[in-house]
């Protein structure tokens, strides 16, 4: 592309330097001489019109290196311009897909973001879970073994009261015993009664005496039976309330067990987003590498276009070869009559 201000006087005053100088001015040389800027193209028809201004003083003449001069020219300009478009066609395409695939990359990085997020807070909550479920279940079986201590006092305390009944079983059987005894006293020495009175008297005291004592011990009996019958109440009633407290603490393990199974489904979710995100990664690798290919088919365009406009620079300096050659055959000489031989009607 020309730069903004190249005209054509700047295209004439480098040539007739360039002349004054002694050398050719052929294209490259003019571009050189004006600094490395502005289009071949542009310099290649500015100095075809110059050329043609100056040649119209002097005849029209059909020049083998104008011929090729403008066809190389024509070339020159339409490998550009078609290297141009396809390069800015590549490029637009390249640039949306580019944008596509950026856009599509930072939704993937947010998804994969709140995934981390979302994965670390169920993590936190799963941790503080297990260490409630833990509490729990230590203070349950501190419960059972409490509840089984309290099964075992209970059960030596039932034995002991069975024991206590059967000593005042025993006890009432001796007095009853006793009695059975009194009478059949009484009635094998009601004869002897006088003379055994006093022995008589003294047994009946002994026998109230020790009727006296197992009533005592009876009575004894009784208030530690109703003592015992009191704290197995107590114990009951204790027993009771572990039991309820016990079937709390079940429901409460059956209500974190189902919080416990949600968390797993939740991290079941968790793998399944983990699968989504992985195959986001092989989408977006996919598309990193048709974005590689984009940029190879772009290099390769501009490895083209690079070679159409070195062929161009090579059909210049052939073309300024030629014009070269063409200008030492020119026959220089005159005739004889003073006027100078026109090649072209020779």
């Amino acid at each position: 592309m020309a730069r903004g201000g190249l005209y054509k006087s700047d295209i004439q005053k480098a040539r007739d330097a360039l002349r004054a100088q002694g050398k050719h001015p052929s294209v490259d040389a003019v571009r050189v001489a004006l600094g490395n800027t502005g289009s071949k193209t542009t310099i290649h028809r500015y100095l075809k019109e110059l050329e043609e201004e100056e040649g119209q003083g002097l005849g029209a003449k059909v020049a083998v290196s104008d011929a090729l001069q403008d066809l190389v020219g024509r070339l020159a300009s339409r490998l550009h311009e078609e290297a141009e478009t396809v390069v800015a066609e590549v490029r637009q395409r390249f640039e949306a897909q580019l944008q596509e695939r950026n856009q599509a990359l930072e939704k993937t990085q947010q998804e994969a973001a709140a995934l981390s997020a979302q994965l670390q807070r169920t993590e936190t909550a799963l941790h503080e879970e297990k260490t409630a479920h833990a509490a729990t279940r230590q203070a349950l079986a501190d419960r059972v073994t409490e509840v089984a201590q309290l099964g075992e006092r209970i059960a030596g305390l039932t034995t002991r009261l069975a024991e206590h009944e059967a000593h005042v079983q025993s006890l009432e059987q001796k007095h009853q015993h006793a009695r059975e005894a009194l009478e059949h006293y009484r009635t094998s020495v009601k004869d002897q009664r006088e003379q055994e009175q006093r022995r008589h008297e003294h047994q009946v005291q002994e026998l109230q005496v020790a009727l006296r004592q197992a009533n005592e011990a009876l009575t004894a009996k009784n208030h530690e039976l109703v003592q015992l019958n009191r704290d197995n109440g107590q114990w009951l009633e204790r027993h009771t309330r572990l039991e309820r407290e016990l079937a709390q603490v079940h429901k409460s393990a059956d209500a974190q067990q189902q919080e416990l199974d949600a968390l797993r489904l939740t991290a079941a979710e968790h793998q399944a987003l983990q699968a989504r995100w992985a195959q986001d990664t092989q989408t977006l690798e996919a598309v990193r590498a048709e974005l590689a290919g984009a940029r190879a088919n772009l290099t390769k365009e501009r490895e083209r276009r690079e070679q159409a406009e070195t062929d161009a620079l090579r059909a210049g300096v052939r073309r300024d070869t030629l014009e070269q050659v063409l200008a030492q055959l020119r026959p220089d000489h005159t005739d004889g009559s003073g006027t100078q031989k026109n090649p072209a009607t020779k």
